[in-house]
């Protein structure tokens, strides 16, 4: 009797472990990517900001010793003013930076996504902080370099804000290494991403913060220490 007993606790047991190492396939799970804390189970836009909701996948395990770092082509791009520019080269490299997507005809987040940078590059101004900002245009082919000559004269943009155009093909490969990439321009995200070259440093934030914050992940990137050049550019 006691050998029967034994033998049901033992094969239970096997059981149960079969089970527990069984995986268990887990339900579809969509976050806003400036608003993780906004899920679903079903695809859509988020409550907040009424960005696309994307699909989460589980983050493999991070290497505590792992440098974020972002390659960088060297697109040749045009200003609000004509000038042909070498993206990398004349606008990040060795430099703190702050970028933000916009196009001249957006009506929802794109004036005040360009009014925050605005207040943002005045804090600078005071402060002396030498910081480069760039608007990239997620819809090149209407904004002209007049077209964004005149958006940019609307929200008093200074020297060292600079406006970015060029062509299609081009944006879209930037946009694509910058991670920002959407076929609709209407999705585009209202996202900031600040760098610092020289130290490899990159982060993201959400366009429409105050500038008081914006301005402080600006002082905390440009506090990195010096690494060398990350974002290098792949000519």
């Amino acid at each position: 009797m006691l050998v029967k007993v034994l033998m049901v606790v033992l094969l239970s047991g096997v059981a149960f472990s079969t089970q527990a190492q069984t995986p268990k396939t887990s339900a579809a799970r969509y976050a806003c990517p400036m608003h993780p804390e906004v899920t679903s189970s079903r695809p859509g836009r988020c409550r907040k900001c009424k960005m696309t909701l994307a699909k989460v996948t589980p983050a493999p395990p991070r290497d505590p010793n792992a440098i974020t770092s972002m390659r960088i082509s060297d697109f040749t791009i045009q200003d609000q003013n004509g000038k042909s520019l070498k993206f990398y080269s004349d606008l990040v490299k060795g430099k703190v930076v702050a970028v933000n997507f916009v196009f001249t005809t957006c009506t929802a987040t794109c004036p005040p996504l360009t009014a925050t940078f605005r207040k943002v590059q005045q804090q600078l101004i005071e402060h002396r902080f030498d910081v480069q900002l760039i608007s990239i245009s997620v819809d090149p082919t209407t904004d002209t370099p007049e077209r964004l000559h005149a958006f940019a004269e609307k929200f008093n943009a200074e020297p060292g804000w600079t406006f970015v155009t060029g062509s299609s093909s081009d944006i879209e490969l930037l946009l694509k290494e910058l991670g920002v990439y959407v076929a609709n321009k209407n999705d585009h995200t209202p996202m900031v991403l600040i760098g610092n070259d020289k130290a490899g440093y990159w982060t993201r934030a959400y366009g429409l913060s105050s500038p008081d914050a914006l301005v402080k992940l600006l002082t905390e990137a440009s506090n990195r220490a010096e690494r060398g050049s990350a974002a290098s550019s792949s000519q």
